[in-house]
């Protein structure tokens, strides 16, 4: 028994460097993770927006999208809001996406159409379709989503626009995926709620740092005044809205090679530092107080992990996850998201981020 108390300051300082990087985590988790959850009691829906509407201009960029347009564009011209166009930027499209929207048009003429050359010589198309998209809009307020997402109803715009209160002039929103069958769609839809809830969260306690191109509002006035999306966030012009309404969804993607191409930043740096050291510890002291010190924190965490994300997507209108999967997903998305960093340095110049 003495033998187990008996812990060394070497031992001490690992344990302790382990505890702070779960205290942090719980900090993050008590704090900004439970926001979303916490906000959805006191949530806005559509009819909370303000009397006055004013103009928005729908964007969206399109890549060789011809087929999610098809099915998905109907969603953007039929919303309930009183004034509003639809804004397409094709960015260097090689099928019928040009065709696919001249078909809309002929309808509904709140729906228009810029692009981007084929060949066009720069290092990201899509912040130049964004550009051109803002420049060719009609109003000052700006609602970007993406070819592949479609509004939970025909009030998404109004519940987004709600957002707009107290001088704001950016309003983040959330857009999960649709549940399908297959470990990619799990995996997905896991890491879209993670992500949403971390930088939903922050921006709720006065900490922005990104948002979705999937859904997400802000002003034209801003966007020029900024030089782009850079530094536009802040504390005082930032506001989320999870109200059921304003969500956007999408479907997952089908292979390995997709997801990669599609995934945003994601931090890891704390999860892997905490498994990578958990892990040492245990394996170098076996059975003694210090790992069993580990698997309690290892528990604890797992624990709080499983609450917060799964009480939240109830609360939010989600699917929940069961305590294995969520171990899973949490062990094997840093691994992912490592794995991906070396791919896409390798082959960064043969990828288009969308």
């Amino acid at each position: 028994m003495e033998e187990w108390l008996d812990i060394s300051l070497k031992e001490w300082v690992l344990l302790g460097t382990l505890a702070v990087i779960f205290l942090v985590q719980f900090y993050w988790y008590a704090r900004y993770m439970c926001a979303p959850a916490r906000k959805v009691r006191r949530k806005a829906s559509a009819d909370e927006a303000s009397g006055e509407k004013p103009g928005v201009s729908v964007i969206l960029c399109a890549h060789n999208e011809s087929y999610n347009l098809s099915q998905y564009l109907q969603a953007l011209l039929t919303q309930d809001y009183p004034e509003y166009e639809v804004i397409v930027v094709d960015d260097s499209s090689e099928d019928d996406t040009r065709t696919v929207i001249e078909s809309y048009q002929v309808h509904d003429p709140r729906l228009r159409r810029t692009f981007v050359p084929i060949g066009a010589r720069v290092r990201s198309t899509k912040k130049l379709a964004l550009t051109l998209a803002a420049k060719a809009a009609k109003y000052d307020y700006l609602l970007m989503t993406e070819a592949d997402c479609v509004p939970e109803s025909q009030h998404w715009i109004s519940a987004m626009m709600s957002g707009y209160k107290e001088g704001k002039d950016i309003v983040l929103g959330f857009s999960p995926y649709f549940e399908e069958k297959g470990h990619l769609n799990r995996l997905m839809r896991y890491e879209a709620l993670f992500n949403g809830l971390h930088y939903l969260g922050a921006a709720i306690c006065g900490h922005p740092y990104t948002g979705t191109g999937q859904n997400m509002a802000f002003r034209k006035s801003l966007f020029f005044e900024s030089g782009g999306f850079g530094h536009m966030m802040n504390k005082h012009n930032t506001a989320v809205v999870v109200a059921r309404e304003s969500y956007t969804w999408s479907r997952t993607k089908k292979t390995m090679k997709e997801w990669r191409q599609q995934r945003r930043n994601n931090r890891i740096a704390l999860r892997v530092l905490f498994y990578l050291l958990g892990i040492a510890l245990i394996a170098w002291y076996q059975v003694s107080i210090v790992s069993l010190a580990v698997v309690a924190l290892f528990l604890f965490r797992w624990w709080l992990q499983t609450a917060v994300l799964n009480i939240s997507a109830r609360r939010m209108g989600l699917k929940r996850f069961s305590m294995w999967s969520i171990l899973w997903f949490d062990v094997t998305l840093p691994v992912a998201t490592l794995w991906m960093m070396v791919i896409s340095t390798r082959t960064r110049k043969n990828i288009v981020n969308y």
